[in-house]
């Protein structure tokens, strides 16, 4: 199994507007197999900072999810004003 952590560096006071489109391309995503399963922000360290864990089989899994449809891409450019910055972590679960 693998976790993929998407890691956001969101605009200074831009969380609540984020986490609302959020739940739009969490929906769209979903539909497409790729099911975000935890979002978290910052209690400590840098500011504004949203994180998205989704779970998968594997790496052939998580590919498959990366199927980005017009309505995604729609979505995901409303969002993309409101980030810095980010990264993507990808890890093996081994528990």
């Amino acid at each position: 199994m693998i976790l993929v952590r998407d890691v956001f560096q969101l605009q200074f006071g831009k969380m609540r507007e984020a986490l609302s489109l959020l739940g739009e391309l969490r929906d769209i995503e979903r539909a497409n197999g790729y099911d975000v399963t935890r979002v978290l922000t910052d209690l400590t360290g840098p500011y504004y900072t949203l994180v998205m864990e989704s779970t998968f089989d594997g790496l052939a899994q998580y590919e498959q999810g990366l199927n980005f449809t017009d309505e995604w891409r729609a979505a995901y450019a409303r969002f993309v004003p409101l980030v810095l910055g980010g990264h993507r972590e990808i890890f093996r679960v081994v528990d």
